[in-house]
């Protein structure tokens, strides 16, 4: 099965005179850990392991810090870049492709709100040179899934900051090399007034409270553990992470999800596509009745692909405007295709199970759909689309619904 994809980005740049070969060729280089991490995915699944083989390589490909400025070391790569990786990827194992968005989203954080700080930028060009994987930190034990309330505060005394908070989930908190978390700014904050704050791995000590047994996504190993870390104030990031979490956070992580999952989609397609051909050749020639069912998991697939195109255009819209994307209307369309990504996923990896017929049903058969089926399955719950389309409700009030459809 060839894992070659159509870019999801509408221009992927390719190498520039001056640099590296290949330095750009994400897509390239992409694919090499796709050819890796795919025939390890079934045991990434089955043992609720991390993909340790799959990260390997992308260290390998040099893709942990492409988000990485030029002048740091990186790629200076594009939000549009990582999109086209984390389709690749997602195709090929889905917790790969998880793990690599949940990474390159705190890594934005900190390349587009570090405002100079010597400590941040000397960290991001240690991310690049040494391809250190960032883990992230939003949730505690007493907020349930609201990044935007934070228990815990953090304490600065003598140079120094310290953090201690019941994290509810650490994806891979185990395997990072260092750990991006939110913390309320002081004891006297408001739940909302929060930081953000990078603690290297030899800052901070993780005592597990909760295990990982899911339906899906097992490999991203979403522990909950109790985090005492301690490190140099200057860790602490200036900007308010109010800021960040409009201008950064929210937007990069429902592109990157929304292109993981378009890859999960894409996979299921193409098995499927292999099953109905076998069983056209099979059959003299004769198109099996399961075709039609193809046929509509690949329009559900295209229809994906431009949701997610149209996000990233939208996104790339306004980033160019310095208060482009605090407007009501781009956080609520850069809300909307976290939604519609996670839906049409399902709906597309359902529709090519049942293309499939009983060999997609089967564990046991080339052509078995369960762990798309059951990765594809966190989409709409484990960032909750319920929970998101409740915090939209005000913003769908305010915004009248546009009558043009020109971009």
């Amino acid at each position: 099965m060839s894992l070659n994809v159509t870019p999801l980005s509408p221009r992927t740049p390719r190498s520039r005179a001056g640099e590296a070969p290949g330095s750009r060729d994400f897509i390239a280089r992409a694919e090499k850990v796709a050819a890796i991490a795919e025939p390890c995915a079934d045991a990434v699944d089955r043992e609720a392991r991390f993909p340790a083989e799959a990260f390997a390589a992308i260290r390998e490909q040099k893709l942990l810090g492409m988000l990485v400025p030029a002048e740091l070391g990186g790629d200076g790569a594009r939000a549009a870049d990582v999109v086209d990786v984390c389709a690749i990827l997602g195709r090929a194992c889905a917790s790969t492709a998880m793990i690599f968005a949940m990474h390159q989203v705190k890594l934005a954080c900190l390349a587009r709100h570090a405002r100079g700080a010597a400590w941040q930028l000397a960290f991001l060009s240690e991310v690049a040179e040494r391809q250190l994987l960032l883990a992230s930190s939003t949730t505690e034990g007493g907020n349930g899934a609201d990044i935007r309330s934070s228990e815990a505060p953090v304490r600065v005394a003598g140079g120094r900051v310290s953090l201690q908070r019941d994290a509810s989930c650490i994806s891979y908190g185990r395997e990072a090399d260092a750990l991006v978390t939110t913390a309320r700014r002081s004891d006297g904050a408001a739940k909302s007034d929060q930081v953000l704050v990078v603690f290297r791995r030899e800052d901070y000590r993780l005592e597990p409270t909760q295990t990982w047994d899911t339906l899906g996504m097992r490999g991203t190993c979403s522990v909950g553990f109790i985090l005492r870390a301690e490190g140099a104030a200057e860790q602490v990031l200036a900007e308010p992470y109010e800021r960040i979490h409009s201008q950064t956070m929210v937007p990069y992580a429902h592109m990157f999800w929304s292109a993981a999952w378009c890859g999960i989609a894409s996979g299921a397609v193409a098995r499927a596509r292999a099953f109905v051909r076998q069983a056209a050749r099979a059959a003299g020639g004769r198109m099996p009745p399961a075709a039609a069912q193809l046929t509509r998991a690949r329009l559900s697939l295209e229809t994906l692909r431009g949701a997610v195109q149209a996000g990233v255009a939208n996104f790339e819209r306004n980033a160019a405007d310095p208060g482009g994307l605090a407007t009501t209307e781009a956080q609520l369309a850069l809300t909307m295709l976290k939604v519609e990504a996670s839906e049409l996923a399902t709906t597309t990896v359902l529709t090519a199970m049942r293309a499939c017929g009983l060999a997609g049903y089967r564990n046991d058969s080339p052509f078995a759909m369960g762990r798309f089926l059951r990765d594809i399955l966190s989409s709409p719950i484990m960032i909750n689309n319920d929970r998101i389309l409740a915090s939209a409700d005000p913003a769908v009030l305010m915004s009248e619904a546009p009558t043009a459809l020109s971009l």
